[in-house]
């Protein structure tokens, strides 16, 4: 995966929320124990801790973080997902291939860290929109993505958005993949250079 992947997610992103810029963000969102407000904060957050991470290669940054106030209006929050995605996408795109940063799920490469910046895009633009009372489906192709870089274990066969939702332990897949209760994906580059 690439920067061009985490702008089109932030664009999706943005696209859906904005829509739903005038209603209440301070309700619960979906399947989460933030509100909406909360979790779209998160999400930039997180964005910058990436780029951060990527950037300063395979230690953890233990003095620096992120934050994102998640009581700004809503619109300030939207911005802040597009800034996080524009500055991570930034990093990934200048990120020499055999750069590493720091995640607690494994040593990411530029391609690890856009498809988890992509993820939570995703996978939280629709926990928000859920609790929000309004619709999220993603490009099909832009989540099969994902999922082939972060979850290559995921069963084959069905729609990538409703099987990337069970990888993330939002959803059922089917009766022989019920809810997952733990998670975690494949930071580390897929054909095991370290």
């Amino acid at each position: 995966m690439d920067a061009d992947d985490v702008r089109q997610a932030a664009a999706a992103s943005r696209a859906s929320l904005e829509h739903a810029g005038s209603r209440d963000w301070s309700v619960a969102a979906h399947g989460v124990d933030l509100t909406v407000a909360g979790v779209v904060a998160h999400v930039g957050a997180t964005l910058l801790g990436f780029a951060a991470d990527l950037a300063a290669g395979g230690d953890a940054l233990t003095a620096l973080e992120a934050r994102v106030d998640a009581d700004a209006p809503p619109a300030a929050l939207i911005a802040g997902i597009v800034a996080g995605a524009g500055v991570l996408a930034a990093v990934v795109d200048a990120a020499p291939p055999d750069a590493r940063g720091h995640h607690p799920f494994g040593s990411a490469d530029a391609s690890g860290f856009a498809a988890m910046g992509v993820l939570e895009l995703l996978v939280h633009t629709d926990d928000a929109a859920r609790g929000l009372g309004i619709g999220f489906e993603p490009d099909a192709h832009l989540a099969q993505r994902v999922l082939h870089r972060l979850f290559p274990a995921t069963p084959r066969g069905s729609r990538s958005w409703p099987t990337l939702r069970w990888a993330t332990g939002r959803c059922a897949l089917d009766a022989d993949h019920p809810r997952l209760q733990e998670w975690r994906w494949h930071s580390a580059p897929p054909d095991g250079r370290p």
